[in-house]
């Protein structure tokens, strides 16, 4: 297996929300070069390809979208479908209809099949089991896995790299602002399911997640800077 990791460089899965912009922050401060890919997957809000295409000016990274459009051929969701409402509450049995078959699976391949055209090795994603949302592509058995897998499909070692893994939405906050980030994750990035930037509809599962997080982050800050 080739051993060629730069560790000067890596590649973020950028989706223009608080959590990818979150794990951008993170990479600029680790990383000389850092690239950004996004995808273009027929989603909804389109919005937020132009809000990851803004704060990646913001900071200078190379940023990259990606055609992913037969993504939302194969696996039908409310995120790309019109005529399919988003589910407020979490059903009872299954996944949300908001979660898109295979589509970690799908960007972290094609993620890594451009980070080895460049040489890299790290790749940043925003992924959280303690946040997942009933996602099961965000846990970290699927993240070790598919990571495995890449290794051995590309001959190539990868490292997928998950800072969000194990801290929820208060603490992502948290890091965001020890990051400088506070003010960009809050008023620049598009989280709702509603295609709403900022502080989105307020009422989508996304919406309340994040407001939730950033609710007690503020309380947090509030009684340790008292």
């Amino acid at each position: 297996m080739q051993n060629l990791k730069n560790r000067d460089e890596a590649v973020v899965v950028f989706s223009g929300g608080q959590d990818s912009t979150t794990c951008l922050l993170w990479a600029l401060k680790k990383y000389k070069k850092v690239y950004a890919v996004s995808f273009d997957y027929g989603q909804k809000h389109i919005k937020e390809l132009e809000c990851a295409k803004k704060i990646a000016e913001k900071f200078g990274v190379e940023h990259h979208i990606l055609d992913m459009s037969l993504l939302n051929q194969l696996a039908p969701n409310s995120l790309t479908r019109s005529e399919m409402k988003v589910d407020e509450n979490a059903p009872e049995v299954g996944t949300p209809n908001t979660f898109v078959d295979g589509r970690n699976m799908v960007f972290l391949t094609f993620v890594a099949i451009y980070a080895k055209q460049k040489g890299v090795s790290d790749i940043i994603t925003g992924v959280s089991q303690s946040d997942f949302s009933g996602y099961p592509d965000c846990r970290d058995i699927f993240i070790k896995s598919l990571n495995t897998t890449l290794n051995l499909a590309m001959d190539y070692e990868f490292d997928i790299i998950t800072p969000l893994m194990w801290i929820d939405k208060m603490e992502t906050w948290k890091l965001a602002d020890e990051l400088d980030g506070l003010d960009v994750i809050r008023d620049m990035t598009l989280t709702c399911y509603n295609g709403i930037p900022g502080e989105g509809c307020g009422h989508c599962p996304s919406c309340k997640l994040r407001k939730k997080g950033y609710d007690l982050y503020m309380e947090y800050k509030k009684n340790h800077n008292a």
